[in-house]
């Protein structure tokens, strides 16, 4: 890479603001990509210094995997909350989408959209927070692309990342795959991320801080495979519309009906207090680092085993079956014995929460 004139001034991380010239293509621009970008998602592909990145063609798929392409726009407000930030929420959340194709992540891409006046004390914050979970999950940013709005017309920044992944050879985890007689795991505790959220933009306090659970699931997910392999038939993750819509979701793909159990369903007593003070119900509150897996009856064991193993899964619980239901209805058996249907989410319950 060409080294930069002398004559152009060093950003300035602590004071500087990002203007309309660092999305004009031309020097500004540049240095926003020298000077920020490229040193902290350093990698061969983005060092190859073209728009997009060349890489060769994973050895899965020789041996019957496919390609996974998932892409998602993070649009979270506030951006910096208790526990994470739009940064590392925009590397785990296309992890994840890719993850629960039953594909192992490999690459993503990354765009920004970047108000004018923005702080690039807070933009190098949130790069480093990226480039940081990125390393961490091993899955490396390998090119992206940088655009500046006008002030008023933006919202501090927005973050797209795509992901590619390839499928375990031999393994097909569809909503599809779901049917009568299938066991239901979520993997920890239910609305932490939703109300982690919604706390720090309404700055509400509580007694105890409520932290987000924005992680990537990736490797949980490899050692649920490696554990029951065509026994496990479904994977999600429960982010907007939280647990209800995402069974939801699965049911009406499948075909059939998911029963649950309140008396099962994993949720922090913090969480639930603020539900309560909030008006809010945990089975409809997002979730950023949690999955429901559904798997055959006579591979449960094998998946609950892998859950509880796993430092992502330790808050594991079997909270239902898949029964046979042409109406495809989602129904909860209440602490007090009684059936209570659970239904898709109406609006929007949580607006912006990532």
């Amino acid at each position: 890479m060409a080294t930069r004139p002398r004559y152009i001034r060093p950003l300035d991380f602590k004071a500087g603001r990002i203007d309309m010239s660092h999305g004009a293509g031309g020097r500004a621009s540049a240095q926003l990509i020298e000077e920020l970008f490229m040193p902290a998602f350093a990698n061969e592909w983005l060092a190859q210094g073209h728009d997009g990145a060349t890489f060769a063609p994973p050895p899965e798929l020789a041996q019957g995997g496919q390609l996974v392409m998932a892409t998602d726009a993070h649009v979270v407000s506030p951006i910096f909350f208790p526990g994470g930030d739009l940064g590392c929420l925009s590397v785990h959340g296309t992890i994840n989408d890719v993850a629960m194709s039953g594909a192992r992540p490999l690459y993503l891409s990354a765009s920004f959209i970047i108000e004018e006046g923005y702080p690039l004390s807070d933009l190098r914050r949130l790069v480093q927070s990226m480039a940081q979970a990125s390393h961490e999950a091993g899955v490396p940013i390998i090119t992206g692309d940088t655009k500046v709005v006008e002030q008023g017309k933006g919202d501090g920044v927005f973050i797209s990342t795509t992901g590619v992944g390839v499928t375990y050879p031999g393994l097909r985890i569809d909503g599809r795959q779901a049917q009568p007689g299938d066991v239901v795991f979520v993997s920890g505790t239910l609305g932490d991320h939703g109300v982690a959220v919604l706390s720090q933009r309404e700055s509400l306090a509580f007694e105890t801080t409520i932290c987000s659970d924005t992680a990537a699931l990736h490797t949980l997910v490899a050692d649920l495979v490696a554990a029951a392999g065509p026994g496990l038939h479904v994977l999600r993750d429960p982010t907007r519309g939280g647990l209800a819509t995402t069974l939801n979701e699965i049911a009406q793909q499948s075909g059939c009906g998911i029963h649950i159990d309140e008396r099962a369903l994993p949720v922090a007593p913090e969480v639930e207090a603020a539900c309560e003070l909030l008006g809010l119900d945990p089975l409809y509150v997002a979730n950023e680092g949690k999955l429901i897996a559904i798997c055959a009856p006579q591979a449960a064991a094998r998946v609950q085993e892998a859950l509880l193993a796993h430092p992502l899964g330790r808050g594991a619980q079997r909270i239902g079956e898949v029964v046979a239901d042409a109406q495809c209805f989602v129904q909860m058996r209440t602490r007090f014995g009684g059936t209570r249907m659970v239904d898709w989410l109406t609006g929007e319950q949580l607006p912006r929460i990532c």
